[in-house]
């Protein structure tokens, strides 16, 4: 079916995520963190990945929980969605340019979680959003979904331009790591015949 729908509670955030990954990119985000919701529109919409994510967190503190466990959630609905992932291509790479910024994202559906993360960003903030959290989340989607990932700025100083960028280039290469491959015949693409 690779459609999954999860929720998760504490004392800290309730979140609700759906995905469906053959979907069109439909994108229904609300976390309460503006920039974060525009973020997530661009991870849908460009990996053509429908999602559906309604959270509500402790932002009296600050947004850090809530973005945390946005990338929890969705990386354990990822990893759901794919199941034994039969099929798929299983990689996916991008470079992708948005005005001055170049971001490369190259990733690995694994089941092995790891992140190499060489995006710096030079600003403390993009608005009211606090840039640290843009590793926060990716770290947490990583290492949920169990995919490999690495994400490279190799130009940029526009904070905004970079870290849309690399959603953007996330996106594009998780579409094309999910598709199912015509010629791989359902097979599981490793030679250990598993990516559990």
């Amino acid at each position: 079916m690779r459609k999954v729908e999860l929720s998760r509670r504490t004392a800290e955030t309730e979140i609700t995520v759906a995905l469906d990954l053959d979907g069109r990119g439909v994108c229904s985000c609300r976390t309460g963190v503006g920039f974060f919701d525009h973020m997530l529109d661009q991870l849908a919409r460009h990996s053509l990945i429908d999602m559906r994510v309604e959270a509500k967190g402790d932002l009296h503190i600050d947004d850090h929980h809530t973005v945390e466990d946005v990338g929890i959630l969705l990386g354990k609905a990822l990893a759901g969605a794919l199941g034994d992932k039969a099929g798929i291509r299983r990689y996916g790479s991008c470079l992708l340019p948005m005005d001055e910024a170049l971001v490369r994202a190259a990733l690995d559906l694994s089941g092995r979680p790891f992140l190499v993360w060489n995006l710096p960003l030079d600003t403390p903030k993009i608005g009211n959003f606090d840039t640290e959290l843009v590793r926060e989340f990716f770290t947490a989607f990583a290492m949920n979904a169990g995919m490999t990932l690495h994400l490279e700025r190799l130009a940029g100083i526009n904070s905004h331009h970079v870290t849309e960028a690399a959603f953007k280039a996330v996106a594009r290469a998780l579409r094309d790591a999910v598709e199912p491959d015509p010629r791989a015949g359902g097979a599981v693409p490793s030679t250990k015949g598993t990516l559990a």
